[in-house]
């Protein structure tokens, strides 16, 4: 299977090629062979150079004019050999024909050149599928069986060995190791796994014998995803892109209908013989054809897609490439992305007469049975002190959770329901707890029922924010963007804590999905070119919404992941700037391939009216420079 598919790209990728070396070749000995009198030999030879070295032109652009009814710029070169061909064999001056051959010989090399250009793209994105094994070693009945892995099930136990690649999305369920998650998500570092971590397919890993759990089916893991979206936008031309294919086909009809003008008119009107008049209006053909303004977006836009996917930031299509260099405004979600979406305990404050470790016990013990992201906290801090499972839990939704705990009562819960069971709650913790609420942080109040109900004492819970938020947010003011806000459906005390700590001045708290969808609607009003950052299923609308929707890849829903236009592979929001970053550059160069694309074109026609360049220069220099312009958009891939 694999052998076929390597001869296959082989050969698609290295055809081109071998086609021009033999046109060289046998143009050479063409041109040899008419300079030692072999006339018969060279007419033999110069057009066997013309079948291999145009074939695939002819193709493409009679493929062109009979199913689509358009002139291409493939046709219109190999019009143009083939006059040059016809004008010399009628004038006998045979070094046409060499002319002729030699603008095949040059459209060949550019044709392979390009090939080669956008080969380099699309070989980044390809050696994604050589990131997951065949096989996988699944465990049935205590044995190991290797089986394929289009043939895993959700549920399936798979043990991956050390520095074995990991073969689908799956849950660690016995072992710890350390992976290299690089080629998935850009992380430069290991990173620690143990029970209970998802792992991705496509990392390797490290030194621990893993057993994993797959959860969810292999098309659907987290590479095959990136590969189908990073297909996608090799297949989807951006808004220039599209424009310029629509120009070429109005272009190339200009061209003939000029074409043919030129190579009738002169000779009434300005006396010329028909020779130069037919010659030139050959060389017309070559020189004015806009090879180079084709090349000038797509090989630009692909190295820009391939340089983000390296760098763990996946744009969709080239589109998204292009606007998000021109972002005026951004809005960030909250939870998730300028925090890191995982609650903590931040600190514990106990009454008087019972010490952090009473506090932690209890609250841990009735938090156990919940499924609560906040008990899930505190039972992780409590993870080191020995408490026992709380009996006759009750949990109330919104409210808190009660439960027997060796025969006592104990009652975890907002200050509200916890007074409920208390005469009174303590005056001090009280100013503790209000100070705690100003800063953003959740309080959960903690109280027993012994002799008597009483607060045994408070647990500050917060969603830590990123590292890099405050730094991200300063990078893109310094870029330029003009507006940035935060998007939340959290308290407007909580939203201004976090906005404060970020740098943001503007927030929305308190937000449904659907007025985050407003605010996005009202950005776009006044900056036009809106991205929004975001990564939960309520984020979703406002992604759709925004001019560029970027997700993150780690944290982020199923959901947020496919409506988003970027995903940012690793979490890291300073890859948002780096994404900006690309997109400005892109379009710079996308502008400077334009203006020097044009300006060959303005230069030769000129040189052409005034008779300065023959043929051959005419071809040099229309190949030439779209070969340079191709050449100058794989810059983007560094």
């Amino acid at each position: 299977m694999l052998y076929p598919q390597r001869f296959t790209q082989f050969t698609r990728e290295h055809a081109d090629i071998l086609a021009a070396l033999v046109c060289g070749f046998l143009l050479f000995l063409g041109w040899f062979a008419l300079h030692l009198g072999a006339l018969e030999l060279a007419l033999l030879l110069l057009p066997a150079a013309y079948v291999i070295g145009g074939y695939e032109s002819a193709r493409e652009g009679l493929t062109t004019l009979f199913q689509e009814k358009e002139l291409d710029v493939d046709l219109l070169m190999i019009v143009a050999a083939i006059g040059a061909a016809s004008l010399g064999l009628w004038r006998r001056e045979y070094h046409l024909i060499i002319d002729g051959a030699i603008l095949i010989l040059i459209f060949a090399i550019s044709g392979a050149l390009e090939g080669y250009a956008m080969q380099r793209t699309e070989r980044s994105i390809r050696s994604l599928m050589s990131l997951t094994p065949d096989i996988a070693r699944v465990l049935l009945q205590g044995r190991e069986e290797e089986v394929s892995i289009s043939q895993l099930k959700v549920g399936d136990e798979i043990v991956v060995k050390p520095g074995e690649l990991i073969p689908t999305d799956g849950i660690i369920v016995s072992g710890y190791s350390t992976l290299n998650q690089a080629a998935i998500t850009g992380e430069s570092l290991p990173v620690e796994k143990t029970v209970g971590a998802e792992v991705f397919a496509g990392t390797l890993n490290g030194y621990g014998a893993l057993q994993i759990k797959v959860h969810k089916p292999a098309q659907s893991s987290l590479i095959m995803r990136v590969i189908r979206l990073v297909e996608q936008a090799q297949t989807q031309a951006p808004p220039s892109q599209e424009f310029i294919d629509r120009f070429e086909k109005a272009y190339a009809k200009v061209i003939v209908i000029a074409g043919i003008l030129l190579a009738t008119l002169p000779p009434f009107l300005w006396g010329w013989d028909w020779e130069t008049t037919i010659y030139r209006a050959l060389t017309f053909l070559v020189v004015a054809s806009p090879c180079a303004l084709m090349a000038a977006i797509m090989p630009t836009l692909l190295s820009g897609i391939a340089n983000g996917a390296k760098q763990g930031i996946l744009f969709k299509n080239g589109a998204q490439l292009e606007k998000i260099g021109k972002v005026r405004a951004i809005a960030f979600d909250k939870t998730g992305t300028l925090t890191t979406g995982q609650v903590q305990v931040f600190q514990v404050i106990p009454a008087s007469g019972y010490t952090q470790q009473d506090v932690l016990k209890a609250a841990a013990s009735v938090e156990s049975s919940s499924e609560h992201p906040i008990g899930k906290a505190i039972v992780q801090a409590a993870a080191d002190l020995n408490w026992v499972g709380a009996v006759e839990v009750q949990a109330l939704p919104g409210q808190g959770i009660v439960g027997i705990v060796k025969e006592q009562q104990v009652i975890v819960g907002n200050a509200s329901f916890v007074q409920q069971h208390v005469t009174n709650l303590p005056e001090e913790l009280r100013q503790i707890a209000q100070s705690f609420e100003q800063e953003g942080k959740t309080v959960v109040w903690v109280a027993g029922e012994g002799g008597g109900a009483e607060v045994m004492g408070i647990i500050a819970i917060a969603d830590e924010v990123r590292v890099q938020a405050a730094a991200t947010i300063s990078r893109l003011k310094k870029l330029g963007v003009e507006q940035i806000v935060m998007l939340t459906g959290d308290n407007q005390e909580t939203a201004n804590s976090v906005a404060k700590a970020v740098g943001i001045e503007q927030v929305y708290a308190q937000l449904l999905p659907e007025d985050k969808l407003d605010v996005i609607r009202h950005l776009q009003q006044k900056y036009q070119t809106v991205a929004m950052v975001g990564d939960g299923i309520n984020d979703a609308p406002a992604l759709a919404q925004a001019s560029v929707g970027i997700a993150m890849g780690g944290a982020g829903s199923d959901v947020a992941l496919e409506t988003a236009d970027i995903v940012l592979m690793a979490d890291k929001l300073e890859k948002i700037a780096v994404a900006m970053h690309l997109g400005r550059r892109s379009q710079s160069i996308v502008k400077q391939n334009i203006v020097v694309a044009l300006g060959f074109i303005v230069l030769l026609l000129v040189g052409n009216f005034l008779g300065n360049i023959n043929l051959p220069i005419g071809v040099i220099g229309h190949e030439g420079s779209t070969v340079l312009v191709t050449l100058s958009g794989l810059r983007l891939l560094k």
